[in-house]
């Protein structure tokens, strides 16, 4: 018998072990990147195409009534589109080069700035000041990112400028990927929607990059990291955060899920042997406290809804 406090347990387990999911990933694209010549272009089409047509596998299985249904409206495939572009392949994207450019852990910790964003979007939309808490917030997040671009030294940049700026674009990409489907995710369930998003986001960019001209010597070792970069750290690592959602609610989900860029830089320090320095850490602290003064009242729109959730007002989630 599933009783409340099992239901709970399992929501917790399955968020933190999606975010190590997900840190994990974005690891193995840090080692990708390193080790095989391939671009983020090229990763992100394959991630885009996979993890689509997997999930829209089990919307089938699932027999899911809005596989077809979405494509009936009009608004709900031109807001498909633009959440697909605008905000899926733009997210992955610009989070794999980041990578590149950086490290998984420093990325991941620069995507949670989405937090932020938003809570400057709803103090505008809701034409007031922020709160006290929400200023300390932007204060800590404005910090952190400073400590890990100058380690403290504004005449030195530590970080590249293009890891920087990759790294704020992923969090306003996520901004996006967060906010843009929400209404969709609860008329279609997040399974369609998502894996509708993907599979069209990936055709529209191998169309548009023309990306099979693009030359990949193919090895075992390139193949399984790409699968386990689409399947783990995209498909399995969804799943699980989605239940862990309807489980534990938003709130408890987006600070479990920090589990992200802590397992992202402990993997990327053990595995790769990234250094990272005290002042690293420091703006870690400084990004990732931001999650836990956020986390509040406005919840809700800190991350998509689950396939059973029927509304979702505005947040901050991820890669």
């Amino acid at each position: 018998m599933n009783t409340p406090k099992t239901g709970a347990l399992k929501g917790i387990l399955c968020t933190v072990v999606g975010g190590i999911f997900w840190g994990f990933s974005g690891t193995c694209g840090e080692y990708l990147f390193s080790h095989y010549e391939v671009s983020t272009l090229w990763l992100t089409c394959v991630r885009e195409l996979g993890a689509g047509l997997i999930m829209l596998l089990f919307a089938v299985v699932k027999r899911a009534p809005g596989l077809t249904g979405i494509w009936k409206s009009r608004r709900d495939v031109i807001q498909l589109v633009l959440f697909a572009l605008g905000g899926l392949v733009l997210c992955q994207y610009s989070y794999m080069t980041a990578i590149s450019y950086t490290n998984a852990g420093t990325t991941t910790v620069l995507q949670n700035l989405n937090l932020v964003i938003i809570m400057v979007l709803v103090c505008f939309a809701g034409r007031r000041w922020p709160k006290k808490k929400e200023l300390l917030a932007a204060i800590l997040a404005v910090t952190g990112t400073f400590l890990l671009a100058t380690h403290g030294d504004p005449r030195h940049m530590v970080l590249s400028t293009k890891g920087l700026l990759w790294g704020l674009t992923t969090a306003g990409a996520v901004t996006i990927y967060t906010l843009l489907p929400s209404r969709l995710i609860a008329k279609w369930g997040s399974t369609v929607v998502m894996g509708w998003g993907m599979l069209v986001g990936g055709i529209c960019l191998a169309l548009g990059t023309r990306i099979w001209r693009e030359q990949v010597e193919l090895s075992p070792g390139l193949i399984l990291t790409a699968g386990v970069i689409t399947l783990l750290g995209t498909v399995v690592a969804f799943g699980l955060f989605m239940y862990g959602i309807s489980q534990v609610g938003p709130v408890r989900a987006s600070m479990l899920a920090t589990t992200e860029p802590v397992s992202a830089a402990v993997f990327s320090a053990l595995w790769l042997h990234t250094s990272f320095q005290p002042m690293d850490l420091l703006g870690f602290v400084c990004i990732l406290a931001t999650v836990f003064l956020l986390a509040g009242k406005d919840e809700r729109a800190a991350q998509p809804p689950s396939d059973g959730e029927s509304s979702l007002p505005s947040q901050a989630e991820e890669s």
